[in-house]
């Protein structure tokens, strides 16, 4: 069934009700969403950043630590905007809680918009917290914030839309994983944040321009080092069209209740 009311702003109460609610949702599970990434960011920077670091001195003109971080800031937000996005939305379908949302008074739109706006805001606490560990253990901060936030904001924009889109899609939990596991880690981990294209084989350098994630975590570094592989306005570009894309798909979906209605 289509919604007829999908481009509705009528009701920011209800809105802001389901963005307080997601948010409610992550404290309440902070020691899945929170902690991890700042452990994990912790590890990675004593042992790559700190112990491979002393054998690599400079990469685009800064330390390796300093060059790691910016990478697993990227690395964080995207598997945590996706992770959350994708597992609130199944959750609500399994438990049946979905019917609270399809009952109260919110278009499609609304609907949508209050699940990416969390998980925006969720990112920006996450990158908060890890750009804290990052200045803390080897004193990096952005150079261009406009580029961090506007990256940032993107990214966690185009994953929490992805997150919805499986979300709707998934049959049990297992499915969410598949996405994460067979997509997100390995493209991510080849995608530049422990090594710059610079050092990788020309062959493997090509093949990374294919890598979406190469584009988001470069552009996202240069607002650290000053220095990009590629372009940062194409980078850019890249993104925001893959964001607009999922933004498009996952508000379509939405509109026809795919899955919603079971």
């Amino acid at each position: 069934m289509i919604r007829t009311d999908v481009w509705g702003f009528r009701n920011p109460v209800g809105l802001w009700t389901l963005v307080k609610r997601e948010l409610f949702r992550t404290y309440k599970v902070i020691n899945q969403v929170i902690w991890p990434p700042i452990i994990t960011t912790i590890l990675y920077v004593l042992v790559f950043g700190l112990g491979l670091g002393s054998r690599v001195q400079n990469v685009q003109g800064v330390s390796y630590a300093a060059f790691l971080i910016p990478g697993l800031i990227m690395l964080q937000v995207i598997d945590q905007t996706y992770g959350e996005s994708s597992s609130s939305l199944f959750q609500g379908r399994f438990m049946n809680s979905i019917q609270e949302l399809l009952v109260a008074p919110l278009s499609a739109v609304e609907m949508v918009t209050g699940f990416v706006l969390a998980a925006v805001l969720r990112a920006l606490l996450i990158a908060f917290l890890i750009l804290g560990v990052g200045y803390v253990m080897v004193h990096t901060l952005p150079r261009d914030w406009a580029l961090y936030f506007a990256m940032t904001v993107l990214v966690a924009t185009l994953f929490g839309s992805i997150g919805i889109i499986f979300g709707l899609l998934a049959e049990k939990f297992d499915h969410i994983a598949v996405f994460t596991t067979f997509v997100i880690t390995p493209l991510v981990f080849v995608g530049g944040v422990f090594t710059s294209a610079q050092f990788l084989p020309p062959f493997v350098r090509q093949v990374s321009l294919f890598n979406p994630m190469f584009y988001m975590i470069d552009a996202f570094r240069y607002s650290f080092t000053g220095r990009s592989d590629v372009s940062v306005p194409i980078s850019v570009a890249i993104v925001t069209a893959l964001t607009a894309a999922a933004l498009g798909t996952a508000l379509r979906m939405t509109a026809l209740g795919v899955k919603l209605r079971m």
